[in-house]
């Protein structure tokens, strides 16, 4: 089967509340994953969504050796997931939620890879947002990453702050920094240079020249999550999540 004969299975399988269905684990490859992820965002566009942006995942190198993958995976995002900070979502209409804790990035130009520079990125890139992805694990990620790519990465939705202008103060994301409260209780403080080992702005750089595989451009206005600088966090009914990101301000979101 091409990838589009893939696509209209997981599609038809979806419409009937059925992910990541165990009948396609092991039956295609990465590439093959991002082709179908591809393809199932073109079914969701012709149905009336719009796309917002892109994520950035697996940007710990950690969490790459894991899953035995030498570079991080990227997804899209829609316009219906996005929220304000202040959301709330009901945890019945959702699939084992848990939430991450990134900087949403804005580009303020195109880049259009290959050979994307770290400085192009510093150009492009104009503001930065505390952010949570709220994402769904909706199988086994470990073992079956073809098939978690074409199922879009554990992508549900992402709540955003205010954006801030970067500037030549606050553009080293790598100084930026989370602390994590859940129902009022402080978990963790992380760094930003958790993310790739080195901030956010190097997920673009990878994003850029990764879609550039595909023929595609990162578009001017689109938002990109840039990879959390925590560990995931399950959440469930009555959940509060407050995370506050050093310089760039505080992001909520409640489980209802």
């Amino acid at each position: 089967m091409d990838h589009e004969e893939i696509a209209d299975a997981l599609w038809a399988a979806a419409q009937q509340g059925r992910y990541m269905p165990s009948e396609w684990a092991g039956r295609f490859d990465l590439p093959t994953g991002y082709a179908v992820q591809l393809a199932m965002l073109r079914r969701h566009v012709a149905h009336g969504e719009r796309q917002s942006g892109w994520k950035v995942g697996l940007t710990a190198a950690a969490m790459r050796a894991q899953q035995n993958v030498h570079e991080p995976c990227l997804g899209y995002l829609l316009a219906s997931g996005e929220h304000a900070s202040g959301a709330s979502f009901a945890t019945d209409r959702l699939i084992s939620p848990g939430v991450e804790n990134e900087l949403c990035l804005t580009m303020g130009r195109t880049l259009r890879g290959p050979g994307v520079t770290l400085d192009e990125v510093l150009q492009a890139v104009s503001h930065a947002a505390p952010a949570l992805e709220i994402v769904e694990v909706r199988g086994p990620f470990a073992g079956n990453l073809a098939l978690a790519m074409a199922d879009n990465a554990q992508q549900k939705a992402y709540v955003t702050g205010p954006a801030q202008a970067l500037t030549a103060g606050n553009r080293d994301l790598a100084r930026a920094s989370v602390t994590v409260a859940l129902n009022g209780q402080d978990q963790e403080t992380a760094p930003g240079s958790a993310v790739m080992d080195g901030g956010g702005l190097l997920s673009v750089l990878w994003l850029a020249n990764k879609l550039a595989e595909f023929g595609l451009a990162l578009e001017a206005g689109m938002r990109v999550m840039s990879g959390s600088f925590t560990r995931q966090y399950l959440v469930q009914r009555g959940t509060r999540v407050a995370s506050r990101f050093t310089p760039f301000g505080t992001v909520t979101a409640s489980f209802a």
